[in-house]
């Protein structure tokens, strides 16, 4: 039970709690809460580590984590301004569902891109799964 009282339902479509799966379902709050994990950080260093994301993407991605009080962004007055973000109370206690999400799926990558691979060449589809 949470600080409001409320116990969440995930198989009720009208549950909030759909809305938070959504959000830790996502790769890059997935890879931003796993970066995170280790002490706060600078966009940048964020952008640079994570790859492939664009700016866009990653400030919308902080945006929402911090809105749901999963990350707090912390903006220092120096010149040039300085601002970092780390994981709130909340968003430590992702940390290890997290992360043991991310473990199964890299100790598993190899079988899914081949349960893939089988698929797709039974269903007349060669090539398809290949692309990730």
């Amino acid at each position: 039970m949470d600080v409001n009282g409320l116990t969440g339902d995930a198989f009720d479509p009208d549950c909030p709690t759909r809305l938070v799966l959504d959000r830790i379902g996502d790769k890059w709050s997935v890879l931003v809460v796993l970066l995170l994990a280790d002490g706060p950080l600078r966009f940048t260093v964020l952008r640079d580590r994570i790859g492939g994301v664009t700016p866009k993407v990653l400030t919308q991605t902080l945006r929402v984590l911090e809105r749901d009080g999963l990350v707090a962004r912390e903006v220092f007055a120096e010149i040039p301004p300085r601002v970092e973000y780390r994981l709130t109370p909340l968003g430590r206690s992702l940390r290890a569902p997290i992360r043991a999400v991310t473990d199964w799926a890299e100790a598993n990558v190899g079988a899914v891109l081949a349960a893939r691979d089988r698929h797709d060449e039974q269903a007349g589809n060669p090539g398809v799964g290949a692309a990730v």
